[in-house]
């Protein structure tokens, strides 16, 4: 099983990565959240992947951080109806503190604005994955996850919530927290999360 690749970031666009690695270039499927975490073409990336091995065809997937790649499995392999196609257009409008906490509060209409998503595929999401969105391991990972994004996964949520009070829609406030978190860094306060987001 490949779990990461490392390698030079030949080119990118929003939902795929190209890296050249040992002379060969690999072609990998990544969300809009890892896209807006590359480097120029040229530096060197890393991404945790997964292959997902088809009859016809070997799809490798990429992330910024591991515990992005483990909730893309999680949901291909435990909500019915998500395959991966799906899943990484879930993690395309939602980051990932923002799709955990909408799991465990059970906010059904959030999940569902994600394109291609229903109601009820919100409500499967959230009935098979709020058990295990939060366990020890998973909890752990999404600290480590947003502090590489730039920002506490309090942070984050907390300056999300703010915008949505002044009339954002949740996914583009999520955008615009995730924009100001990289260009502020990881040690960005709350206050400097929402004024940035706001310009």
């Amino acid at each position: 099983m490949i779990t990461s690749i490392q390698g030079v970031l030949a080119s990118a666009t929003p939902l795929q990565a190209v890296i050249e690695l040992n002379g060969l270039g690999y072609e990998v499927n990544i969300p809009v959240t890892t896209a807006e975490k590359l480097p120029q073409a040229g530096a060197t990336v890393k991404l945790h992947t997964l292959v997902i091995y088809r009859e016809d065809a070997q799809t490798l997937y990429g992330f910024a951080t591991p515990p992005e790649r483990d909730f893309f499995r999680m949901m291909i392999e435990h909500v019915t109806g998500v395959g991966p196609k799906l899943a990484l257009t879930i993690m395309s409008k939602l980051s990932l503190p923002l799709l955990e906490g909408a799991i465990r509060a059970g906010d059904v209409n959030s999940l569902a604005k994600c394109p291609g998503i229903g109601k009820k595929t919100a409500e499967r999401l959230v009935v098979e994955l709020k058990s295990k969105v939060g366990g020890p391991g998973l909890t752990a990972g999404a600290e480590s996850s947003t502090q590489t994004a730039g920002g506490g996964d309090t942070r984050h949520h907390d300056a999300v919530l703010a915008l949505t009070a002044l009339g954002y829609k949740a996914a583009d406030a999520d955008q615009a927290v995730r924009r100001a978190a990289l260009a502020l860094g990881a040690d960005a306060s709350t206050e400097a999360l929402i004024k940035k987001a706001l310009n």
